[in-house]
C-alpha cells in the first residue's frame, strides 16, 4: 500500500472522498509479476489506481473491492494458473497469489491520513502493520528503523496486549520494519483465548495474522573512483532505485561535469569518508559499494573499512593478477580470511563487458544476483552466486515468497 501514497494527492477518487477499498498482495508462489506489498485501490464508482498482475487478475480483484466497500467486510482472496478452464480468472505466468481486500477507513486504515502523507511528500521511511485475520485493525510506524515493538502500546493492542503474543510479534516485525520489507507474521493467539484479544472460550486454531509493509530511505551506492567506470555506473545504479554518491579523493577528477547524475559527489580519501558515513549511521547492511578506483593506495584502505561493515555488496575492480596482490596486501594487514570471502573481485559477472557501459550492467548484474542468495549459507561462508540465462534453466523464475498458498501453509502448520 506504500507505493500508492505519492500518487494520491492527485487521485479524484481520494480527493473528492469517495469510499475506496485497498487490495493488497500478502502471499505469492511461483513466477509472479509484482512483489509482496503491491497494492491497488477501487474507489466505489469502479475507478482504479495501481495494478497486481498487469491485467491477469485486476477485473476479479475490483469487483471484490466492490463488495468490500459495499458490506464493509475484508476478505482475503486466491489466484492461480487453471491449465482446465482456459476463461478462468488466474495468472497466466502459473503462479500464486493471495490478494487481501480491506475498504478503508476500517479498522485503523484511513485514507485521509494516507493522503496527508502524500501532501507531506511522502516520508522516506514509512511502515504499517495490519492484522488480516478477523481480529482486524493497523498501526503506522513513521520510524521503521527506531521502532521497538515490545515498547508500541498500539501494536501491543493491535495483537491483543498478551506478553507472549507481543514478544513472539516483536521478533517477526522488527527484521522487516528494519529491513525495509514487506511480509507476513502468523502469531499463535494465548491459550484460553478464541481470537488473541481476551475473551475467555475455546481456543482459536486461526493464527494471528500481520502483513507488515516497511519503506526505507533508498539504499545507497557508494562508486569510488571517479573515471570512466564510474561515470557510466552512475545511471545504472539510479536506475536500480540506489542513491549514488560518487567519491575521490582527486579534485580534478572527482568535479568533472560527466559525475552531475550522482546524488552525491566528494572529494575525500575513500577509506576516510566511508569510515566517517558508517560512524554517522548513514550506511547499513543494504549499502553497496563498488571500488573502481583500481589504485593500492586507495583501495586497501578502503577495503579494509568496506569489509568490516556487514555491507550488502563490496566489489572490486582489477585484473586477477591485481586481485591476488589485493589479497595479499588485506591478509598482511591483518584483514580475515572469512571477510575476504565477501569481496566480489574482480567485480562483476563474466558477461564478456569491455566497454565503461557493459561493465556497468556487468557490475549490476552481481549486484542483483548477489541479492539472491541472501539468507544461504552462512554469515562467514556465503553461498556460491550463481547466475545462468533463465533459458538454460527450470522450475520457477521468480523465488518462492510464500510457501504455495496461505492455506496450504496452514494445513501443514497452523502456527508457522
Amino acid at each position: 500500500m506504500l507505493d500508492l501514497i505519492p500518487s494520491l494527492g492527485g487521485w479524484r477518487p481520494a480527493v473528492s472522498g469517495q469510499r475506496c477499498a485497498v487490495a493488497t498482495i500478502v502471499a505469492a508462489g511461483g513466477s509472479v509479476p509484482r512483489p509482496l506489498g503491491t497494492s491497488m485501490l477501487v474507489s466505489e464508482h469502479g475507478d482504479v489506481l495501481g495494478s497486481l498482475s498487469g491485467g491477469c487478475v485486476e477485473g476479479a480483484v475490483v469487483d471484490a473491492a466492490l463488495e468490500a466497500i459495499r458490506d464493509g467486510g475484508s476478505r482475503l482472496e486466491s489466484f492461480g494458473y487453471s491449465a482446465e478452464d482456459a476463461f478462468a480468472v488466474g495468472l497466466s505466468c502459473g503462479g500464486e497469489l493471495e490478494v487481501h481486500i480491506q475498504p478503508l477507513g476500517t479498522a485503523g486504515l484511513d485514507l485521509a491520513a494516507l493522503r496527508g502523507f502524500a501532501h507531506a511528500g511522502a516520508p522516506s521511511a514509512l511502515a504499517v502493520i495490519r492484522r488480516l485475520d478477523a481480529g482486524g485493525g493497523a498501526v503506522v510506524v513513521q520510524d521503521p528503523v527506531r521502532f521497538r515493538a515490545m515498547e508500541s502500546p498500539e501494536l501491543a493492542m493491535l495483537v491483543g496486549d498478551h506478553p507472549a503474543t507481543v514478544f513472539a510479534a516483536a521478533a517477526q516485525v522488527e527484521p522487516l520494519l528494519q529491513g525495509g520489507r514487506a511480509g507476513l507474521v502468523r502469531l499463535a493467539p494465548p491459550e484460553g483465548c478464541i481470537d488473541g484479544w481476551g475473551r475467555e472460550g475455546e481456543t482459536q486454531p486461526e493464527p494471528i495474522t500481520l502483513f507488515v509493509e516497511s519503506r526505507l530511505p533508498a539504499a545507497r551506492m557508494l562508486i569510488f573512483g571517479a573515471n570512466d567506470f564510474g561515470a557510466a555506473l552512475l545511471p545504472a545504479g539510479n536506475l536500480l532505485g540506489y542513491d549514488v554518491t560518487l567519491c575521490d579523493a582527486r579534485p580534478a577528477f572527482s568535479r568533472q561535469s560527466r559525475f552531475l547524475a550522482a546524488d552525491q559527489v566528494v572529494t575525500d580519501w575513500p577509506h576516510r569518508y566511508l569510515a566517517a558515513e558508517a560512524a554517522a549511521g548513514r550506511v547499513d547492511g543494504r549499502t553497496v559499494v563498488c571500488v573502481l578506483t583500481h589504485d593500492p593506495k586507495f583501495d586497501i584502505p578502503l577495503l579494509e573499512t568496506a569489509l568490516g561493515l556487514g555491507l550488502a555488496y563490496v566489489g572490486a575492480m582489477g585484473s586477477r593478477r591485481s586481485h591476488r596482490q589485493r589479497i595479499d596486501a588485506l591478509l598482511a594487514d591483518g584483514t580475515p580470511v572469512e571477510a575476504l570471502e565477501r569481496l566480489h573481485s574482480p567485480i562483476g559477472l563474466d558477461l564478456g563487458a569491455v566497454t565503461p557501459a557493459e561493465v556497468a550492467v556487468s557490475i549490476t548484474a552481481e549486484i542483483i544476483a548477489s541479492r539472491g542468495r541472501a539468507g544461504r549459507g552462512s554469515s562467514t561462508t556465503p553461498a556460491p552466486l550463481k547466475a545462468s540465462s533463465l533459458k538454460d534453466g527450470s522450475g520457477p523464475i521468480h523465488p518462492t515468497s510464500e510457501p504455495r498458498s496461505t492455506h496450504e501453509a496452514r494445513q501443514e502448520n497452523p502456527w508457522t
